[in-house]
């Protein structure tokens, strides 16, 4: 029988062993899916609103055990992981407040007919995310399309199974029907085979280009709605009259927050010539002040990175891009003795085609890069197949929004670390995916836009 297990990433112990769902299990929880969301459906806007308070007040009494979990589980520092744990407190409750008016009917004027709008749930949606935020990840997904009226169903990744056990089963405290939402732990060729049930009516993924692929092709097959949050390597842009501390203060926690292992972290730095060595000298200095160890340690701010395989990985894209020909500013790399400790390495003048300026780097690794104008910042900024978002610093506001209309990203963060916030939509461009989450966008991506049309 397939298993998952949980293994601390700072010690290699492992946490707990999780078996993979059999056919009667899936079975079981997709019919669960199926008479939750028939209740939870026709339940008003007023009573999902209060399930979602109640909930955010669960998240909110539970915030140090969810923070220790995340620490347990994927090497999260405890601060980072509480500050998630409040963040999807917030995403509740922003839906419990604006979901109702988000979703009122329209009555667009049209000769001859009465017309309304209407925005209705379309079933159970399928998401399937990611170890780096184990709490927000999977209620990102879930709380939009709950708060439309569907029920959801949560594929985790398997080294974090038992943070999404636990918001889910906080959830069920919640006053919801039963299966509204629920987690289940799936090989991929299930997953694979829950996409193409037909109690599943869409599907939401966030994870890798590869993982994007073969979940857009199999939700394709089977004409399911998908929507896809994928990797980025987001541009990091500095021009000569930005406030050069404070651009290295965020530049610093923008790429090392969560050892590196997001996908809006910032990765390129490109940084106008002019104020290149000034902002070097300080984004090394931020650096050098990270506090590596125990993300149960209240003064550690770079726990380890999740696994084994992913510092190996981040190590190979580092040494060849060193060896393309870039100069080393920190040779970090991983760490003696046990856990997945990875010491940042900055590097600088790294050719085009090297990984660290063509690939995602997921972890504790950053590129310098000298830009001779702002056209030529934009151009490099550009020159990837990525397109999820980009900070720029300058102070000049009509400049920021004029450059912000040049740079191919789904989000363009001016003076500020790029950030997942539930009021505005949130996605990318390019193979860094399509469609939005969060925002009233993130809500209609999972709704029946129903036109009801009453001829006079």
């Amino acid at each position: 029988m397939t298993h998952f297990q949980s293994i601390n990433p700072a010690t290699g112990e492992v946490i707990a062993d999780y078996p993979a769902a059999q056919a009667n299990d899936i079975e079981r929880t997709l019919a669960a899916a199926e008479r939750g969301h028939a209740q939870w459906s026709r339940l008003p806007h007023e009573e999902r609103g209060a399930v979602l308070r109640r909930y955010a007040g669960r998240l909110r009494d539970n915030i140090d055990d969810l923070a220790r979990l995340a620490a347990l589980e994927m090497g999260k520092p405890l601060t980072q992981g509480q500050a998630e744990a409040k963040k999807c407190a917030v995403l509740c409750e922003y839906y419990a407040d604006h979901a109702g008016e988000m979703l009122a009917p329209e009555q667009p004027t049209i000769d001859g007919a009465n017309v309304t709008l209407r925005f209705d749930p379309i079933g159970c949606i399928f998401s399937i995310t990611p170890w780096n935020f184990p709490l927000w990840q999977v209620l990102r997904a879930a709380v939009p399309a709950l708060a439309a009226g569907n029920a959801v169903l949560n594929k985790p990744a398997p080294n974090t199974i038992g943070c999404a056990k636990k918001i889910v089963d906080l959830f069920q405290t919640c006053g919801a029907p039963d299966g509204v939402l629920q987690t289940i732990d799936l090989s991929n060729a299930d997953a694979a085979k829950v996409i193409a049930d037909r109690r599943v009516a869409g599907v939401a993924l966030t994870g890798s280009e590869r993982a994007g692929a073969a979940v857009a092709a199999a939700a394709g097959a089977n004409l399911k709605k998908v929507v896809l949050e994928l990797g980025g390597s987001d541009p990091f842009i500095v021009l000569a009259d930005a406030d050069i501390e404070a651009a290295a203060k965020i530049g610093a926690k923008a790429r090392y927050a969560n050892a590196g292992q997001v996908c809006i972290a910032a990765k390129r730095f490109i940084v106008e010539a002019p104020v290149y060595e000034q902002f070097r000298d300080a984004f090394l200095a931020e650096t050098d002040a990270l506090v590596i160890g125990d993300p149960l340690h209240q003064g550690t701010t770079l726990g380890p990175m999740a696994r084994r395989d992913l510092c190996d990985a981040l190590e190979k894209q580092v040494c060849a891009t060193i060896n393309a020909g870039a100069r080393i500013l920190r040779r970090g790399g991983p760490t003696e003795g046990p856990g997945h400790f990875f010491a940042p390495s900055v590097l600088e003048h790294a050719p085009e085609n090297s990984p660290a300026r063509r690939e995602e780097t997921f972890g504790p690794a950053a590129i310098l890069i000298a830009a001779a104008s702002e056209e030529d910042a934009v151009a490099v900024a550009n020159d990837t197949h990525y397109g999820l978002s980009a900070s720029l610093w300058t102070a000049d506001e009509a400049r920021a929004q004029k450059i912000a209309g040049h740079i191919q990203a789904g989000g363009v963060f001016v003076n500020a670390m790029t950030a997942s916030d539930p009021r505005v939509p949130f996605g990318g461009v390019k193979n860094s995916g399509f469609g939005r989450e969060l925002g009233r966008e993130g809500l209609m991506e999972f709704v029946n836009i129903k036109t009801v049309y009453t001829a006079r």
